[in-house]
């Protein structure tokens, strides 16, 4: 069974527990497998030599969420070509692409754990009591390694944007 943390998050103050490690800076990025639709995956080597930002929501259809991948997604203009920004739910890639459609986000990749929530156990964000992923922030250098991480205390709180786009920056 995977390592349980408990006490460590909320979500509108009530505690929950996460699933998996807390991945720390320095760690090597675990490798993923995740859809872009509902028969094409995606793993960590799809983005092989790009910084990475990987930014983990509960689902595209809240308002911190939307705001989130927003935000992410204007940012990406001003980061280049050697930069990706993964947005990953839970949400069926379906819906991501209704979604990202209606918001007019381009530059973001949508990414789905729906299938196995695999994602979320080996980043130590699923959430044992809702099955969806807790909200973090993830910054990968091109070689996978963690350079910069963000997990939330409270699931309804949005992350640092200044810190983690600082934390790409400093590896372009």
């Amino acid at each position: 069974m995977a390592q349980q943390r408990t006490g460590v998050a909320t979500f509108k103050g009530n505690p929950i527990t996460l699933i998996g490690p807390e991945l720390k800076v320095g760690d090597t990025a675990p490798d993923f497998k995740l859809n872009r639709n509902l028969l094409e995956e995606a793993s960590l080597q799809d983005f092989s030599g790009k910084v990475k930002l990987i930014s983990v929501v509960p689902s595209l259809d809240t308002g911190t969420c939307d705001a989130q991948t927003r935000r992410f997604n204007t940012e990406a203009a001003d980061l280049g070509e050697h930069v990706v920004i993964l947005t990953v739910s839970v949400d069926l890639p379906f819906a991501q692409a209704r979604w990202c459609g209606a918001a007019g986000v381009d530059q973001v990749v949508t990414l789905s754990d729906y299938k196995t929530r695999s994602f979320g156990e080996a980043y130590g964000v699923l959430i044992e009591e809702l099955q969806l992923d807790m909200r973090a922030i993830f910054v990968l250098d091109e070689n996978d390694r963690i350079a910069y991480v963000e997990y939330l205390g409270e699931m309804s709180s949005p992350p640092n944007y200044e810190q983690a786009i600082a934390a790409v920056k400093a590896l372009l």
